[in-house]
């Protein structure tokens, strides 16, 4: 795997594509409702650009079951977080995928992170990784990123609330070091932004890296944006160095990281495409519209292309000040819900005539 924000947008484009159309090919051969739909569809299996490359709407992944491997190879199945009474999207992972993911993050997350392991705050309880065969978005989440600390330490009692002796040990044990903090963004601004600061309850983090992403649409009803929840972070916990990423449980190991310049980034091996939410044709730079990401790791299930349920805008490609190449763009939140389903009830339909 190439260093992932070195290779120009061109460059990228032409050795994703050939692995997109060899994923196609394998899913089409090894995952029957797939094949269904592209023939349903009339999709091509083999395309001359990234943007033609047939997509699924994630939807589907709540609505089927989609694998492109046997029973018996299935070591982990990774659920979408949900509340209760929703369907959630299930991913099924053999080793193979399973370790290309994992290798997939660490390459993602060196620039930000280097190679040594940092002592490690998991601001989450560790209760979410009971059952280590199915995990939540969340336990999925932990579970990867924690390769990148040592020391563990779970901020968070399984009532969810916070272990604050415990922290404060924690860091008085490691002051002077860099710490590696990691959580999802709004459990972060619930139970341990708004605790301490309600509470008047001194933490400081010091000289540590945040890395967070998802709940976003939660921290938006309170009027919340990046650059708000970063200064506060800064102010009650001192934490100096924040990195948003975005990513999803249907497409794990695809992290689309921030860079310095507060731009998420697509790696050399994974991409967006902005769609129009409407026809569906793709959009230029500059133009909001439905996030489409694809991915050269998805093989045990057909996750490499998939039409997201977000709003987001490509910015520019190559020419990011921070010096990373490719695509950087934004997320600006979710779809409203029904503008979508249709599109997932036409292939859900394809297959079930």
């Amino acid at each position: 795997m190439t260093v992932p924000y070195h290779l120009a947008q061109a460059i990228k484009e032409q050795q994703l594509l050939g692995k997109l159309n060899e994923l196609t090919a394998w899913h089409v051969e090894n995952c029957e409702p797939y094949k269904e739909m592209l023939r349903k569809g009339s999709m091509p299996l083999e395309v001359r650009q990234i943007d033609e490359v047939p997509y699924l709407p994630v939807q589907l992944f709540k609505l089927m079951d989609l694998k492109s491997i046997p029973q018996e190879d299935i070591i982990k199945i990774l659920k979408s977080s949900g509340t209760t009474g929703q369907q959630v999207s299930k991913i099924y992972l053999d080793k193979d995928t399973s370790i290309a993911q994992t290798k997939a993050l660490v390459e993602v997350m060196k620039p930000i992170l280097g190679n040594k392991r940092l002592p490690m705050i998991i601001l989450d309880t560790k209760s979410v990784l009971k059952d280590r065969k199915s995990f939540s978005a969340r336990g999925a989440g932990i579970l990867g990123f924690s390769n990148f600390g040592r020391k563990h330490f779970y901020a968070l009692n399984d009532d969810m609330s916070l272990d604050v002796e415990g922290l404060q040990a924690y860091l008085k044990e490691y002051e002077g070091q860099c710490i590696l903090l990691f959580g999802f963004t709004f459990m972060i601004w619930q139970y341990i932004y708004k605790e301490t600061r309600d509470k008047g309850i001194k933490l400081d983090f010091g000289d540590s890296i945040l890395i967070h992403g998802g709940g976003w649409k939660k921290l938006k009803d309170e009027m919340v944006d990046a650059k708000t929840f970063n200064r506060l972070l800064k102010e009650q916990l001192s934490i100096q160095n924040v990195h948003n990423y975005y990513g999803m449980v249907e497409q794990v190991g695809s992290i689309f990281l921030e860079c310095s310049e507060g731009h998420l980034h697509a790696p050399s091996y994974a991409d967006v495409i902005i769609r129009n939410p409407i026809t569906f044709e793709t959009l230029k730079n500059g133009q909001q519209g439905l996030i489409q990401v694809v991915s050269e790791l998805p093989k045990s299930y057909p996750g490499h292309s998939l039409l997201t349920e977000d709003l987001g805008t490509i910015h520019g490609i190559d020419d990011c000040s921070c010096g990373w190449k490719g695509k950087y763009f934004s997320v600006a939140g979710r779809i409203p819900k029904a503008e979508l389903r249709g599109c997932s009830d036409t292939y859900q339909g394809g297959v079930q005539k």
